[in-house]
């Protein structure tokens, strides 16, 4: 009757000690899920700061190109007056 029951014992002490490393792997596991979902946040605020920061060298870029097209229709129309003029002070020379 004493084996049986050490026996028994045993396998208590067993089932006993399973038990805890199983609710320590599950905490564990809790814990870690915190971390991870931490991170993913992280990283989509970083994609999100990207997103706005590409768009803004998009707008960055395309104020460029209109100031670039601004300034080559005020150098054509300067040049422009520039040729006027010009032919303006040949005339009032040839006048005087």
């Amino acid at each position: 009757m004493s084996r049986p029951m050490l026996l028994v014992f045993l396998l208590l002490i067993l089932i006993i000690t399973s038990q805890f490393e199983w609710r320590e792997q599950v905490k564990s596991e809790v814990e870690l899920s915190p971390n991870i979902s931490q991170k993913q946040q992280q990283i989509s605020k970083r994609e999100e700061a990207v997103k706005e920061k590409e768009k803004s060298i998009q707008k960055l870029n395309e104020l460029v190109r209109s100031l670039r097209e601004q300034l080559r229709q005020c150098t054509s129309t300067n040049e422009t007056t520039n040729g006027s003029l010009s032919s303006l002070n040949e005339n009032v020379i040839e006048f005087d």
